[in-house]
């Protein structure tokens, strides 16, 4: 009897969850693979696709898990955030001295054949501390002590990654922060003047905490001129790729950039170029269609969903991933400095899959409860 209510009470849980929001993110996960695929087939190493799938279904199974959860023990539970907070710091700090360093950077443990990525992690969780932190205050965010305090949470993990030197999750995060100030009823003058804080530390830590190297990194993301047999010529390729693939594309495999080498990084960072030159315009077209109706049910669900805690979080991760979309379509058109950030869903990589659908666990928590 007891196993027959859990089934029932299982299946009943799955039907309440928000297809709308859950199709999408599958549509786009399955694209992803395609591309995986297609991109894999010129030297037949299919290593990364089938890591990937084993990732995709860990995804799932971690979504399903997080969402048969009540969220109000998040949004009561200040010791939990808090011990989850400073996991990640730990975390991070261990890149510094346990992680190998791959193109210039600290950013994945490996394990084996695997790579783990704690900033994906410290996303969710700086997500949730966020929502929690404002939810209690948001009739008095516009003290300076809840301003100073809430900048203190986002300073320290972001010191810690900028360090690597690896500024894409800096700025997401960064932007995160801001935007959920916005949200929690921030003045504008106050957010003028932590805009300007933040410059004046940007210009000190340029002048006296960065070494020559780390300058040259961060001046080749932001002029790829400087470096046009590297962080140039990746830009270069991807817009290549992007022109080459016309309306209908190259064809399954078919991609010259992307098959013989040129295109850098095509199952990561330029997986979206890699996808317009062998699929073409419409599946562009349809690619962002998909990411289109994605952010836009996190948004009809922020817009419905009672108490601040659901609301910030939901916002916050609509923003997280808005942003993130943004910023890679943005370096593979070539419009915006390369920052290293996957697009979410699509992109290889288990870290980001995976935390992306704890994340997106935890707004169907918030839908079903």
């Amino acid at each position: 009897m007891l196993k027959a209510y859990i089934m029932t009470d299982f299946f009943s849980h799955i039907r309440r969850l928000d297809l709308i929001l859950l199709g999408p993110a599958i549509i786009l996960s399955v694209f992803g693979m395609i591309s995986l695929w297609s991109s894999s087939s010129a030297l037949g190493d299919y290593a990364n696709l089938q890591k990937q799938g084993i990732f995709f279904g860990v995804a799932l199974i971690s979504m399903l898990l997080v969402s048969l959860g009540d969220y109000r023990f998040l949004r009561n539970s200040s010791y939990f955030i808090l011990t989850l907070y400073f996991i990640g710091i730990l975390a991070l700090v261990g890149l510094l001295f346990f992680a190998p360093e791959t193109r210039g950077i600290r950013a994945w443990y490996k394990i084996g054949p695997i790579s783990i990525d704690p900033i994906e992690y410290m996303k969710i969780v700086m997500l949730i501390l966020m929502a929690k932190f404002f939810t209690f205050r948001h009739t008095e965010v516009y003290r300076l002590r809840h301003l100073a305090l809430s900048g203190v949470y986002f300073a320290i993990p972001s010191a810690f990654i900028a360090i690597q030197p690896n500024l894409g999750p800096v700025i997401i995060l960064g932007g995160v922060w801001l935007l959920m100030l916005l949200v929690a009823g921030i003045k504008i003058k106050h957010l003028f003047a932590i805009l300007l804080l933040g410059f004046v530390i940007g210009i000190f830590v340029w002048s006296f905490a960065l070494h020559d190297y780390q300058k040259d990194r961060l001046l080749a993301f932001m002029k790829p001129e400087l470096d046009p047999l590297g962080i140039g010529w990746s830009q270069q390729q991807a817009e290549l790729a992007i022109g080459n693939g016309g309306i209908w594309g190259k064809g399954f495999g078919n991609g010259s950039q992307t098959q013989y080498g040129f295109l850098s990084e095509p199952q990561t960072d330029f997986i979206f170029a890699a996808i317009a030159e062998e699929f073409g315009l419409v599946a562009i077209v349809f690619l962002l269609g998909v990411l289109l109706v994605f952010f836009w049910r996190l948004i009809h669900i922020s817009l419905r969903v009672e108490g601040n805690f659901a609301r910030l979080f939901i916002g916050g991760f609509a923003v997280l991933f808005a942003m993130e979309v943004f910023i890679n379509i943005g370096m593979n058109l070539g419009f915006l400095p390369i920052i290293g950030l996957p697009l979410p869903f699509v992109s290889y990589g288990g870290s980001s899959l995976i935390f992306t659908y704890i994340g997106l666990g935890i707004v169907q928590s918030i839908k079903t409860h």
